[in-house]
């Protein structure tokens, strides 16, 4: 197994990522000696869906135990009453409570918690923690997830990802009335990843009502399966576009869902992969942050675009993403067009060559080499 780069608070935490980030694999390694409440087990999940209440007198009789670990917590999302009451109740106990959906605990409970437990993120693996074996191609195609990473058949695991998901998650908890329709919804959305979302077009593809296509894409975001990003608006000088942007949340999962046809062209589709893969990564950094920085994107109602903008305390970012081994002067146009605006801010272009330089003020840098540097718990660019 690799080191993840994840370092745990002290009290009592909500641990979200999608099913298959590792989760549960990491916090049995961490916590060996936890009272372990796994709510996929069947039985289990009708001993406290029958009586959430049961969980304190169980604890009772561990007078031992200190951190309880409760998987899958949106599955009974009314265990959040009996852990803020135990929490009150000042008994030194650390909980951590994972979930692979924020959909329930929007609605029932997580703010009951506020303040008392944080929220943190585990994402699939940084190209860091992979360290010799990150292999672009490879992830391109296969993603960063560690259940199909660690598996002897990547592929299978990858191709059945989505439907234990479409299953589990959506079927079995009545999520969605029409399966099928979803399930078109998934195939469309894979030809906007990487692009501005428009609803409009969308609701067409997929011969589904638009009002129909914001509840999917709200589900979408409610199972952590994808994530979007806000146009940069801080002194915006020029006419700037309305559409947010969005991403599946894992380039293998985005590959296994985009249909292939005879032709395609292998760039079409490693193109936007490749920009989602930074998009992951720089996300997932800032999440190890506890929302110190931000993540948007830029664009000008006349197409001019600049794929990532990274702010904080430290560091103003315009990162611009491009699939060749060369660099044109065309792929420089974005991020100089927003340096006249933002001077102050760094423009980088990641590109697949080998050598890093710079072209007209612009540092242009390999992006495998720029991935293998981000690093969650360290500060961000210092190696630039």
């Amino acid at each position: 197994m690799y080191e993840r780069f994840f370092t745990p608070p002290q009290t009592s935490f909500f641990l979200f990522g999608p099913r298959g980030t590792g989760k549960s694999t990491w916090l049995k390694q961490r916590y060996p000696t936890a009272f372990w409440v796994d709510l996929l087990d069947p039985e289990k999940l009708r001993f406290f869906a029958a009586g959430p209440e049961r969980l304190s007198p169980l604890l009772a009789q561990a007078p031992e135990t200190t951190t309880i670990v409760i998987d899958e917590i949106q599955k009974i999302p009314e265990l959040l009453d009996v852990v803020h009451s135990l929490i009150e109740q000042k008994k030194g106990y650390q909980f951590i409570l994972t979930g692979s959906s924020s959909r329930k605990l929007k609605r029932q409970g997580v703010n009951l918690l506020a303040g008392r437990a944080l929220l943190r993120y585990m994402p699939p693996f940084f190209a860091k923690e992979l360290g010799s074996s990150f292999d672009l191609p490879r992830q391109l195609r296969l993603g960063m997830l560690p259940i199909v990473l660690d598996s002897p058949s990547p592929e299978e695991v990858l191709r059945a990802y989505v439907g234990i998901y479409l299953k589990e998650e959506v079927q079995d908890e009545g999520i969605i009335r029409n399966v099928g329709d979803f399930a078109r919804f998934l195939e469309v959305m894979s030809f906007s990843h990487g692009s501005s979302l428009n609803t409009s077009n969308i609701s067409r593809e997929c011969q589904v009502s638009r009002k129909t296509v914001d509840g999917f894409l709200s589900v979408l975001d409610d199972l952590l399966l994808s994530f979007q990003l806000q146009i940069f608006r801080h002194k915006a000088k020029r006419v700037l576009a309305d559409h947010p942007k969005f991403y599946f949340f894992d380039p293998g999962v985005y590959a296994s869902l985009r249909p292939k046809a005879l032709y395609d062209k292998e760039t079409e589709r490693e193109g936007p992969a490749l920009e989602g893969l930074v998009g992951q990564h720089l996300r997932a950094w800032t999440q190890a942050q506890i929302e110190l920085f931000q993540l948007h994107f830029w664009r000008t109602a006349s197409q001019v675009e600049v794929d990532f903008i990274l702010t904080g305390p430290s560091c103003f970012l315009a990162i611009e993403v491009k699939n060749g081994t060369v660099i044109h002067p065309e792929d420089l146009r974005g991020l100089e067009t927003f340096s006249e605006d933002h001077p102050e801010a760094t423009p980088i272009l990641l590109y697949r060559g080998k050598y890093k330089l710079k072209q007209r003020n612009i540092l242009c840098y390999p992006v495998d080499e720029f991935l293998l540097q981000i690093d969650p718990r360290k500060e961000f660019p210092s190696f630039l």
